[in-house]
């Protein structure tokens, strides 16, 4: 595809063999990088964008799976999160695009790629369709799947007063006393978040729930407010 070939060049011509060690021991990352820094990839990638645009749903589908598979550096996988959510297709994300989205988060399966696609792309769906995404979250909720279930509980990361209290403390629910460092991050991160709306119930939560809790869980959830 012409689009993941400029792509690859583009990121080809930023590359600085000298940072790429280092950015791939901080991700421990099995995967190489190139050495592009983040915002030189993400003004890469809208200047390869706007110069290939994707006509359909299915040409933009392919393409972001085509860079996401057969990537050879973790940037290359940034960018096919950056086209995901590039505001040109934003027509494109529908429902139909969460099988996309799921693929991301499985084979992913590490912080960087998955909150991204929690807070921006699952956010904007549930934005949009709250009755098709609340029990879809919910089942997510559930999974065996350990980022499936830190996309659920992340997916509201941004509502503010917008957020679905009992949706919020739904997805977190299953996984309040799961040992998993990236689930108890999780939780405290989202009810950091409400937190900055609604303090006086995310104290009343974590008492509530204090026993339950991992104390990072309670320290990230109560950094910005009064100790209980």
């Amino acid at each position: 595809m012409a689009l993941v070939r400029a792509l690859r060049r583009a990121l080809a011509t930023l590359a600085d063999p000298a940072k790429a060690p280092a950015m791939q021991a901080y991700m421990k990352s099995e995967m190489p990088y190139l050495g592009v820094q983040a915002p030189q990839l993400r003004q890469a990638a809208k200047s390869v964008f706007a110069e290939h645009p994707l006509a359909t749903f299915e040409t933009w589908r392919d393409t972001v799976l085509e860079l996401w598979r057969s990537a050879r550096y973790r940037e290359e996988r940034y960018a096919a999160i950056e086209l995901a959510g590039n505001p040109r297709y934003r027509g494109f994300r529908t429902l139909e695009a969460l099988p996309l989205y799921e693929e991301i988060i499985i084979t992913g399966a590490w912080w960087d790629y998955v909150d991204t696609i929690a807070t921006h792309l699952l956010g904007e769906l549930l934005r949009h369709d709250l009755d098709a995404m609340g029990p879809l979250l919910r089942q997510w909720a559930l999974s065996e799947n350990i980022w499936k279930r830190r996309a659920a509980i992340l997916a509201q990361l941004s509502f503010k007063r917008d957020t679905d209290q009992k949706l919020l403390y739904d997805c977190i629910a299953p996984s309040i006393d799961a040992s998993e460092f990236f689930l108890r991050k999780a939780i405290g991160w989202a009810l950091r978040e409400y937190a900055k709306t609604e303090p006086a119930e995310v104290i009343r939560f974590v008492r509530r729930h204090e026993a339950r809790l991992s104390a990072l869980t309670k320290r990230e959830a109560l950094r910005r407010l009064a100790t209980i």
